[in-house]
């Protein structure tokens, strides 16, 4: 098969072309950071408390029905519960006064039998208010959120197989026509059960809008535009959808609202249908080398370069090669341990980078600022990552940022309650130690595993990841019990991933491994002994005799 590098090197590394396809694939990462996680203000539990019914109650026994409880050293009213109603309206048509004539504390209390009151000081309404969310079913809000990553992990599963069947272009945008519809769906339904399977196709759409996206991109684009498309671009338009998310749920409180204006907006991605090509090098692959030529000549006009008479050599049919797959990982003792420590690191990066996002509606003070802080601490995060990664080794930034992001969590619980804003920028700062180790571990990964192991070994990661983001919720929800558990867990897991990570092969200015026999063995317990060179030495007439080679002395550039 011939060299397409080699083949449109005359296109040149940059160019309007390569811009103008570069801005505008990068706006439709705008969408994923929008509709990515707006369950933080659409799952929000306000302040709530049991309604209390309009009977012949006295002002007092109207303000004290509702019981007083214990919360993190605080004391507050209920939410769960009441005294019984029976028994108060009882107490008031006698004349009781509470507190003075009956000790509340031996009075029976009850369930919130009649519903809840909730604030709307911060939202008209959510699915929460909607359909009680809280209390004995306040576990169907991290489940919701789940379901949205259990949607990434069928999406990231099926999205290549269908942009290898059916093209990179048409996957993208039919992509982003079921997100819209999905969205939109999802803001008519009618109970908590559909909200949830509509939030399944939102996630499944959007990473696949993400992957597929991201591939053509690195396909269309030139070599040098390629590394900025895939290092930055992505990233940061991601991240310009989600620093728009709380502006736009700021002026929208009523969540039914709200997901149709989200939804709507892949409206403007229509006319980029005509202006977004698809990838020649899957035209090629498809033995479309016509269309594939006219995209190119295209390309060459925008550029305003001239074009070859003919484009693309002969493109022979390469002899079938072995397709490696998940056993393979398995055969190997050294690339098991690397596996298991990269699997481990994927899924604790991913519970603290979620858990930490899904957590800004939680944080004191205003929770549409809170989410703008920590969608605008990613910006730096991968601007900073994208240069370190040219000059530091990979595993030492890793674990640093791993330390960092870990550290700071487990220091907030020692904050005091008056020293809120203190704690926020804890959080923020452990923000951007997980979205710097979020970058870092994608490089460090694909440098670790030979190209006949790359796809597989990626995969099992991502999929690592998506089990990581499906248990974040559930991670945050233990703050309903103690609100410094979820710190402490995810603070744990990673300091602990960090140390794993010292075990991982360094691969700082080394080649790309190519075969399984070229993959760096990893350090400490699981590293097998060394293979031991031997030459022949025997004198003239007596048999040869093995003795061990001396080893080659060689001095590593870092």
């Amino acid at each position: 098969m011939g060299d397409y590098d080699e083949d449109t090197a005359f296109l040149g590394q940059t160019g309007p072309y390569f811009w103008i396809t570069f801005f505008l694939l990068n706006t439709v990462f705008v969408s994923t950071g929008f509709n990515g996680l707006y369950i933080v203000f659409v799952g929000a539990t306000p302040k709530h408390h049991c309604v209390v019914p309009d009977v012949n109650l006295t002002k007092e026994w109207r303000n004290a029905i509702i019981p007083f409880t214990i919360v993190d050293g605080e004391e507050v009213q209920s939410q769960c519960s009441r005294y019984r109603l029976d028994v108060v309206r009882n107490l008031s048509a006698e004349g009781y006064i509470p507190g003075r004539d009956v000790n509340l504390t031996n009075l029976e209390q009850e369930g919130c039998l009649d519903g809840w009151n909730y604030s709307k000081e911060i939202y008209q309404s959510n699915i929460v208010t909607e359909w009680d969310l809280v209390c004995d079913n306040q576990w169907k809000v991290p489940f919701a959120s789940s379901t949205l990553f259990v949607g990434y992990l069928v999406g990231s599963l099926i999205s290549g197989q269908l942009s290898d069947r059916f093209g990179r272009k048409k996957v993208v945008f039919i992509s982003l026509g079921a997100q819209c519809v999905s969205v939109l769906l999802q803001s008519f339904s009618h109970s908590w059960r559909m909200f949830c399977i509509m939030f399944l196709f939102v996630g499944a759409s959007q990473i696949s809008i993400y992957i597929s996206a991201f591939v053509l991109g690195t396909e269309l684009l030139s070599k040098t535009m390629r590394v900025l498309f895939t290092t930055l671009g992505a990233f940061l338009f991601y991240c310009i959808g989600y620093m728009t998310l709380p502006w736009i749920a700021y002026g929208i409180r009523e969540w039914r609202t709200l997901l149709a204006v989200l939804s709507m907006t892949a409206v403007v991605y229509i006319p980029l249908w005509w202006f977004i090509p698809e990838s020649p090098r899957w035209l090629i692959t498809q033995g479309r080398v016509e269309e594939a030529e006219a995209i190119v000549r295209d390309a060459a006009r925008k550029n305003k370069v001239e074009a070859p008479p003919v484009i693309f050599k002969e493109f022979e049919a390469m002899p079938p090669s072995k397709t490696y797959t998940m056993l393979d990982v398995l055969k190997s003792k050294n690339i098991r341990c690397i596996t298991v420590m990269c699997l481990l690191l994927w899924m604790a990066i991913n519970v603290g980078y979620f858990g930490l996002s899904l957590n800004t509606s939680n944080l004191s003070g205003n929770p549409f600022m809170n989410c703008f802080l920590s969608a605008t601490t990613e910006v730096p995060a991968y601007v900073v990552s994208t240069w370190l990664l040219k000059k530091c080794p990979r595993r030492a930034l890793l674990s640093l940022f791993l330390i960092i992001g870990g550290g700071v969590l487990l220091l907030i619980q020692f904050i005091p309650d008056t020293l809120q804003y203190v704690a926020l920028a804890l959080e923020m700062t452990g923000k951007f130690g997980f979205t710097m180790a979020f970058s870092i571990v994608y490089i460090y990964t694909a440098e670790i595993y030979p190209t006949v192991l790359r796809n597989v070994g990626m995969g099992m990661c991502s999929s690592a990841a998506r089990i990581g983001s499906i248990t974040a919720p559930y991670v945050i929800y233990l703050g309903t019990y103690n609100k410094a558990l979820p710190y402490i867990l995810m603070g744990s897991l990673t300091l602990a991933s960090s140390v794993v990570n010292f075990f991982l092969p360094e691969t700082l200015n080394k080649d790309l491994p190519e075969t399984v026999e070229e993959m760096q063995e990893c350090q400490g317990l699981c590293s097998g002994p060394k293979k031991k060179k031997y030459v022949e030495n025997g004198g003239r007439g007596n048999p040869p005799i093995l003795r061990e080679a001396k080893p080659d002395v060689q001095t590593l550039t870092l």
